[in-house]
């Protein structure tokens, strides 16, 4: 097959764009400057369309699709922006905050919270929901990092990046639903974790102070992740 026939031409948004057959909807709309909310992806890391706020309308189906995970086709027409999908997208997040404890103003990601971010981009100014104020704990036994499950998303971040980048596997999910939580080596606390290596890619890629630095106050916890498109590209050449 020639690279001409592996390229799509599309829609967003009523303008054409074009983009290869292996990139997503989301790759597309992100390389041409079109604002998609998501929570649970990041480039450098596999998708896993868990968190739903960046479902997005295709013509023709009646159902929202993730972009992240939906490949671009041949004369797809597709909406990032309308008021079904602002309803939707606001109904998410406020969820998210009333399923664990998130109180900006004494956190260390305050100012630098993805989810902070998003809530006021979409104007959300309180909460339709009642709050669950689940008794989550706080895992300190780590040196150098912290785990408050109280700020936690599960956007499942901390485990891909442990297992795709690091390699390590430290992190996974254990429950289902509303009450799953992640854990370190099946359960233990964070500190006495044999397979940890203390690398911190977990802390950088956290969306919210689910993960930082001990040592950090409030609003002091900036994540840094210009490492991770590097690392995966090292890693391809490597294969």
């Amino acid at each position: 097959m020639s690279p001409a026939a592996s390229v799509k031409t599309l829609k967003i948004d009523g303008r054409d764009f074009s983009g290869r057959e292996n990139e997503t909807v989301l790759d597309v709309a992100r390389q041409n400057g079109i604002f998609i909310p998501r929570l649970c992806e990041l480039e450098g890391l596999s998708t896993v369309g868990a968190c739903r706020l960046c479902l997005v309308e295709v013509k023709g189906s009646n159902r929202l699709m993730a972009s992240c995970v939906t490949k671009v086709e041949e004369g797809m027409d597709v909406t990032t922006n309308s008021e079904r999908l602002q309803r939707y997208r606001r109904g998410i997040v406020e969820l998210l905050f009333t399923e664990r404890n998130h109180i900006c103003s004494v956190c260390v990601s305050n100012g630098h919270c993805e989810l902070q971010t998003l809530a006021q981009k979409l104007e959300i100014t309180h909460i339709h929901y009642p709050y669950r104020y689940p008794q989550e704990a706080v895992d300190a036994s780590h040196d150098r990092f912290l785990m408050d499950h109280n700020r936690c998303i599960l956007c499942t971040r901390c485990v891909r990046v442990c297992d795709e980048i690091e390699g390590a596997h430290t992190w996974d999910v254990m429950g289902r639903g509303i009450d799953a939580q992640v854990i370190t080596d099946l359960h233990q606390p964070w500190g006495a974790s044999d397979t940890c290596t203390s690398c911190g890619k977990c802390v950088q890629v956290c969306p919210t102070g689910a993960l930082s630095e001990k040592g950090r106050s409030v609003a002091e916890m900036a994540k840094r992740r210009d490492f991770l498109p590097y690392l995966q590209l090292m890693r391809r050449e490597n294969q």
